[in-house]
């Protein structure tokens, strides 16, 4: 990164998934310790904590109790996807709670917003979420949404996050040019749980990742119990899915440095590392 203690640094983790995922974003936030390598103390100066969150409460949706929790370990927004709306309570807080974006391009009679202008230290963010419609359940259309959405924020900063929560990399990229030309500073893929290495810069001004990826279980299938997926595949029927049962979990994240003046992206760093739950007790 720069080192430019001037520029608004952002910190943002992939899908989280269960408990696992809570715990090791909550870890990787609050210990000093070393990770792969990188030290938190030394390595990280964060200033504003952004989280996938839609698989937060066992793999599915997010209830109220951990929307409280995943506050207090310090994320100060949290975006989302399809699944928001699994545990049934979100409609019972939804409307209060405003750390939390849910994708805009469902219809304007949803509960709940798709942007929210966050102002921290100083720092007016904008941060809009939108899910994709290749391979995706139909809902309206995030290109003229989200076109004017940009427009009425840049009116009121020049910093403006995206988590487009797609499948398709083809849409995903498209996209995130579209949203570049539009004056997005940094664009977050989000969805497929499997984190890319396609990490860049586009046209010198938005932060760019097609899989920010995910947190949670490493022994399982993208955060999830292997013999239940295994199941499904081979049978084809429905089957519940539990989330993996793990003593390592997996912190996938992205670093991006944005310029407040400008609003463009100056620096982007990809993060993989694990959290080793025997290890962290043996530490204690």
């Amino acid at each position: 990164m720069s080192g430019d203690d001037n520029n608004l640094k952002v910190l943002f983790f992939g899908d989280m998934v269960g408990k696992p995922g809570r715990f090791a974003v909550r870890d990787f936030l609050q210990s000093p310790n070393t990770f792969n390598g990188l030290s938190r103390e030394e390595d990280f100066s964060e200033d504003f904590v952004v989280a996938n969150v839609e698989n937060a409460s066992h793999g599915f949706g997010l209830t109220e109790k951990n929307y409280h929790d995943l506050e207090s370990y310090g994320i100060h927004c949290m975006t989302s996807g399809n699944h928001i709306w699994d545990k049934k309570d979100i409609f019972n807080y939804v409307e209060t709670a405003d750390k939390l974006v849910r994708p805009i391009n469902y219809p304007s009679e949803v509960a709940g917003t798709g942007s929210r202008i966050f102002e921290f230290n100083g720092y007016k963010i904008g941060v809009i979420n939108a899910l994709g419609r290749v391979f995706m359940n139909p809902l309206n259309s995030p290109w003229e949404l989200v076109k004017a959405e940009i427009e009425k924020i840049r009116e009121i900063t020049p910093i403006i996050i995206i988590d487009f929560h797609a499948e398709a990399t083809a849409e995903k990229i498209c996209f995130a040019r579209f949203c570049s030309e539009l004056g997005c500073s940094a664009f977050f893929g989000t969805h497929t749980h499997v984190q890319t290495a396609d990490e860049t810069i586009i046209d010198g001004k938005t932060a760019y990742i097609s899989d920010v990826g995910f947190c949670g279980a490493t022994d399982g299938v993208i955060g999830m119990d292997y013999k239940t997926s295994l199941n499904r595949f081979l049978t084809g029927l429905p089957e519940r899915y539990e989330i993996a049962d793990s003593d390592c979990s997996q912190i996938n994240s992205v670093e991006v440095e944005i310029g407040p003046q400008s609003g463009h992206a100056i620096a982007i760093r990809r993060i993989l590392c694990s959290i080793d739950k025997k290890e962290k007790e043996s530490s204690q």
